[in-house]
């Protein structure tokens, strides 16, 4: 691998993000931190694309002109994208327009969720150097070391690309793959409403009546807060201490101090106010301003369904090799058998290959039986059942 090239001017990438404008693709990581903030904190971006390889050093740099590139045609090549996409629409107000994500893609090959290093031992039979996930991204100047593990991870991502679309579209599954990379794209674009952030609580379902109310406001004004101070939310206050003022409403400043979770730890500034508040909206809350989450309101005479499918789903996984993560998820499931026509199983290639199948399973047209060689298939049904007389 070539030594990379490092940028920490404004001319220099200004250069860098005309070329890209000129390439079809190029493939891009980034490096963050995030452990004491709410955002991800940009420490380091990696590109690269045939000639070029590029740290770019943004701590002190306006990200502002690659903003143009992401809005450009050219395909954005990453890997286990998510974070990524989440750190560039922060640090440069945009998403790519396309998007390629190798490990994403390579579930329609087989692979479960791989990682980096193993799809460049497996299809390039190239060893990536090994890095500290620990390190410290934000120190400067980095090390020899930590450069080479940051170019590593862009390094070969565009040949990996190359030859993954070359298999996917000999099996003909490459528009599979493209669908599922646009609705990633799709889903990092959704902004997540603090109003449901007491639907991560755990034991939520432990709350009954006024106390849900309570739970939603002093979750959101959590939420909120943190946003607000960049700090995880768990710095503002605990889960535990969200559920006990739930179950307990404190009317003042005394009584938050005997909340678990909150004892010896005073809130500081003007927090226990802004607490007290949200507390007393959240008992004053109409219930139709409650924001409820989807209840798994599956007829109970089809859950047997559902284990039975989804053994079926793990077979067909195997059969065809594709990730048994990206065909269907539980909840996939429930939607199809409630009936729901706007889930996943009722639309693009699912719908063929799952979706349909599964619907003549469940209203009796088809039926699961085994090969005789321990495998699950889908056959049309008899109508004759067996009795156990």
């Amino acid at each position: 691998m070539t030594s990379a090239e490092w940028i920490d001017d404004p001319g220099g990438l200004e250069d860098l993000c005309r070329q890209l404008l000129t390439e079809p693709a190029y493939a891009l990581d980034t490096e963050f931190h995030r452990e004491r903030t709410y955002y991800p904190h940009l420490a380091l971006l990696q590109v690269a694309f045939p000639g070029r390889l590029v740290l770019v050093d943004p701590l002190g740099l306006d990200l502002s002109p690659l903003a143009d590139v992401l809005r450009s045609d050219a395909v954005f090549v990453a890997h286990a994208a998510e974070q990524d996409l989440e750190v560039l629409l922060r640090a440069c107000g945009v998403l790519p327009s396309n998007l390629f994500d190798t490990q994403v893609a390579a579930g329609f090959l087989g692979f479960s969720s791989p990682s980096l290093s193993t799809l460049v031992d497996q299809l390039l039979h190239v060893k990536l150097p090994k890095g500290d996930r620990l390190t410290n991204w934000t120190r400067r100047p980095l090390t020899d070391a930590q450069k080479e593990y940051a170019a590593s991870d862009v390094a070969h991502l565009l040949e990996l690309r190359d030859i993954i679309r070359e298999q996917l579209e000999a099996g003909g599954r490459l528009a599979w793959a493209e669908q599922e990379c646009a609705v990633q794209l799709e889903r990092a674009r959704t902004v997540s409403d603090p109003a449901t952030a007491w639907w991560r609580l755990k034991e939520t379902r432990t709350l009954r009546g006024r106390s849900r109310c309570v739970a939603q406001e002093v979750a959101q004004w959590r939420e909120r807060r943190a946003m607000a101070l960049d700090i995880p939310s768990r710095f503002v206050i605990s889960d535990m201490a969200i559920l006990g003022i739930a179950h307990r409403p404190p009317a003042s400043v005394r009584d938050l101090r005997d909340i678990r979770g909150l004892e010896g730890r005073p809130l500081k500034n003007d927090a226990a106010d802004e607490l007290l508040a949200a507390v007393q909206r959240g008992k004053e809350l109409d219930d139709s301003q409650l924001r409820l989450p989807q209840r798994d309101d599956l007829d109970p005479a089809l859950r047997p369904a559902v284990a039975l499918v989804s053994a079926w789903i793990a077979q067909l996984a195997r059969d065809v090799h594709i990730d048994a993560s990206l065909l269907a998820t539980r909840a996939d499931l429930h939607t199809l058998l409630r009936g729901d026509t706007r889930g996943r199983l009722s639309e693009g290639w699912r719908s063929h290959l799952l979706g349909e199948p599964i619907r003549r399973l469940v209203e009796g047209e088809a039926a699961l039986a085994f090969d005789g060689k321990g495998d699950l298939v889908v056959e049309k049904r008899s109508r004759q059942p067996i009795t156990g007389e």
